[in-house]
Order: C-alpha cells, then sequence, then structure tokens
C-alpha cells in the first residue's frame, strides 16, 4: 500500500499506525499469498481471530454499561446482532475496506470485495491490528466510532424488543394467517453502498415497506413497520366493536 492510500484508510479508520505492517497484513486475504510464500506477507486469518474476541469484548462491556436494566438474555441477544455478519459487513461497506483488500486473482474475479463474510473478516481483522498497533484503547475508540456510534442504533432498538421478522411471524401464526412474502422492489447506489428497497406482501396487500444497506436490515425495519400497523388495526377493530360510533 502506497502512503497515499495507507494516509486516506487511516483517516477512515481513525487511527494513525506506528507500524503499517499490522494494516498491510489485516487487508491481505489468504488468496493473495497464494504461489507467493516468498513475499514474506502474512493473510489475516490469525488477525480476524484476535479482532472478534476485541471486539466480543468491547460490546460486551458497553452494553452492560449501556443498559444496567438489561437481563443477560437480552444482552446477549444485543451483542449477536452488533457483531453478526450482516452488522460487521455494513461498516466495513461505509469504512471501504473492500477497495482496500489484497486480494488473489481468482478472488478478485470472483468479486471477492463485495463478499459480505470477507468484509465482515477483514473488519475484524483491521480490529486486531489496531489493537496491537496502539492497545485495547485505541481499538475499543475504533469499535465505538464505527460501530456503536454509527450503527448500533437500528440493531439495538431491535435487540431490545425481540427479531422483528420472527415477531411478525409469531403474530401471523396466532392469528391463523399465512408467512408474510418478502419482496425486493429496488436496489439503488453504488456497489459498496447499496440500498435495499423491501415490501411485505401478506393476503395479496401491500402492508409496508422498509430500507437497509443490506436485504436483511430493510427486511427487518419492513417487518417492524409492518407490526405496528396491523396491531393498530386490530386496536382499531376492537374499538368499534366496542363502539359502532367510534371514527376509525
Amino acid at each position: 500500500m502506497v502512503p497515499e492510500e495507507r494516509e486516506v484508510l487511516e483517516s477512515a479508520l481513525g487511527h494513525h499506525f506506528r507500524n503499517p505492517d499490522w494494516l498491510e497484513r489485516a487487508l491481505t486475504h489468504r488468496s493473495h499469498r497464494e504461489g507467493q510464500a516468498a513475499s514474506g506477507l502474512f493473510d489475516n486469518e490469525r488477525l480476524e481471530f484476535l479482532g472478534d474476541r476485541v471486539l466480543g469484548l468491547v460490546v460486551s462491556e458497553y452494553l452492560l454499561r449501556a443498559f444496567p436494566d438489561w437481563d443477560a438474555g437480552k444482552l446477549s441477544k444485543s451483542n449477536a446482532r452488533l457483531v453478526s455478519t450482516s452488522s460487521l459487513e455494513t461498516v466495513a461497506r461505509q469504512i471501504g475496506l473492500g477497495q482496500h483488500l489484497r486480494l488473489g486473482r481468482g478472488e478478485e474475479k470472483t468479486g471477492g470485495r463485495e463478499k459480505r463474510n470477507l468484509l465482515a473478516d477483514v473488519f475484524e481483522a483491521v480490529i486486531a491490528a489496531i489493537y496491537l498497533d496502539g492497545g485495547l484503547d485505541a481499538a475499543s475508540r475504533f469499535i465505538h466510532a464505527a460501530l456503536l456510534e454509527n450503527a448500533a442504533g437500528d440493531h439495538l432498538g431491535a435487540a431490545g424488543q425481540g427479531d422483528y421478522k420472527s415477531a411478525l411471524q409469531e403474530w401471523m401464526q396466532q392469528r391463523g394467517r399465512g408467512l408474510a412474502d418478502y419482496r425486493v422492489v429496488r436496489e439503488s447506489g453504488p456497489d459498496h453502498q447499496k440500498i435495499f428497497s423491501i415490501e411485505i406482501w401478506i393476503d395479496k396487500r401491500r402492508i409496508a415497506g422498509g430500507e437497509g444497506s443490506s436485504k436483511k436490515e430493510a427486511e427487518q425495519r419492513a417487518a417492524r413497520a409492518a407490526l405496528e400497523i396491523l396491531e393498530n388495526e386490530v386496536s382499531d377493530s376492537a374499538a368499534t366493536e366496542r363502539d359502532p360510533t367510534a371514527i376509525k
């Protein structure tokens, strides 16, 4: 990586590396080393292992302090959402990590820079690189800025109240209704910052829609909106039965 490129990435990460080799290693996928054993470069798999542990520690401590009334179940559910592949992929795209990856020719040809698992892995590797270069405080600052302050809102909201897709399906089953149909109606934006628009149809009726940087996120938002609409309809119906003159 040339110094100018590294400076741009360091600015996005909010960390200046004293030892740039850690960053180089974090960005190097194992496919890049195929046939290059003599290059002296290491891939990022071991850093990914460490980064996963550092991420888990920082996120767990954050949740424990931020939500003192949550029980272990809610804490675990929220932690799982925040460190999920979907969540980490979203943040990696926002930072632009994909464009800095060092990939082998085969991985490059198959769109490795856009692969969800690969992006989530490199995010964890970068966490480890920052930790090894600057310590736990530096890694914690990065995680807070990149994940907890930037992307946590929706994930935490969902975590505190459950999985909206599951909640919607449970609501439907309790009333003897069929499956909700999630339809992708639009994809917009560049590949590294795509926005997905999802609609939920039930019994041939469009109930609600939602948008997100991943299909899963858009589905959760649409499910949340659908639940609110359906529950309001039930409440209005119950009110009308009690008082036929009530205005809906």
